[in-house]
């Protein structure tokens, strides 16, 4: 890769990937990055420029659109931003002869995970909530185009991922353990897979550099399923704070969950499952190097 395009490269995944990329980059951003070739372009309201990836060999596409309510205004941006700036950044691709273009997608996009399973490429469902319905529609007309433009397509359907300054839900459940607000979990056995985000950029990175990975979709994850207890427990320690020996009873959550349709997502998310298989990955020969457990105070 010689000539590279980056979407997203403000976020926190997209900061730490223009770190790790040795190549000319050009990024699309809302505004002007110092120190990088910048296409100064907002998706949620712009049209992407006809030549912004004149002389490009590889589009990555990391930005996309996130949020916990579906409400309407919301429904709007993750099709603006999902589905229809990726669709547009491809047909541009296909029109100025870019070699490779990688999504990145999320494990949303193959649905709910099988009943005790930890779920593969294989176990798609049809996915629930607006962020996942549109990543997979993005990914379904990505391989269209891919197929029948020659364009060698690869998606990652990223797990959890954490690391330093994470953001999200892990984010508020490290504050709130920090300022002394958040509840001991209970140790409900629940599998999480997560991914730390220097090796899901070179998961990326090593999609991008293999022949093999066109046409296909490949989920990222470290390969060792967490409980929801083990991750309160790792970010006691990351933040010297004495784990306690004792756990809201899950009962109370489950009553908790009744007060509202919010909240009971917010729980389900916290302490249900979310596992998923990245063997196919590994079978291309890709490993991770970073462990959960293993992490310092520079992890989130």
């Amino acid at each position: 890769m010689k000539n590279i395009f980056i979407s997203g490269a403000t976020g926190f995944i997209g900061q730490r990937f223009v770190k790790a990329v040795d190549a000319n980059i050009r990024l699309i951003s809302r505004r002007n990055q110092p120190g990088y070739e910048t296409i100064v372009c907002n998706l949620q309201s712009e049209a992407i420029p006809n030549d912004a990836l004149n002389g490009i060999d590889t589009v990555f596409h990391l930005a996309g659109y996130a949020h916990d309510l579906d409400d309407a205004a919301s429904q709007e941006l993750y099709q603006r931003i999902n589905v229809d700036a990726t669709i547009r950044l491809a047909e541009i691709a296909v029109k100025s002869n870019v070699k490779r273009f990688i999504f990145l997608s999320s494990v949303k996009a193959g649905g709910s995970p099988p009943l005790g399973i930890c779920a593969s490429e294989e176990d798609q469902s049809d996915p629930k909530g607006f962020y996942g319905k549109t990543k997979r529609e993005a990914e379904l007309k990505l391989l269209k185009i891919g197929k029948e433009f020659g364009l060698h397509v690869s998606i990652i359907r990223s797990s959890l991922v954490y690391g330093p300054n994470v953001k999200g839900n892990l984010k508020e459940m490290l504050s709130g353990i920090n300022k002394g607000w958040f509840p001991p979990l209970p140790d409900t056995r629940n599998k999480k897979s997560m991914i730390h985000v220097d090796d899901l950029v070179r998961a990326i990175l090593f999609v991008a550099s293999d022949n093999r990975t066109n046409g296909e979709i490949f989920i990222a994850t470290d390969g060792i399923p967490h409980s929801s207890r083990e991750i309160y427990n790792v970010m006691c320690t990351l933040l010297n704070k004495r784990i306690p020996k004792w756990s809201v009873p899950k009962i109370l959550f489950d009553i908790a969950s009744f007060v509202s349709p919010y909240l009971r997502y917010k729980l389900i998310k916290l302490l249900g499952d979310e596992c998923y298989c990245s063997s196919k990955l590994a079978l291309l020969g890709f490993r991770t190097k970073k462990i959960l457990k293993d992490m310092n105070e520079t992890s989130f």
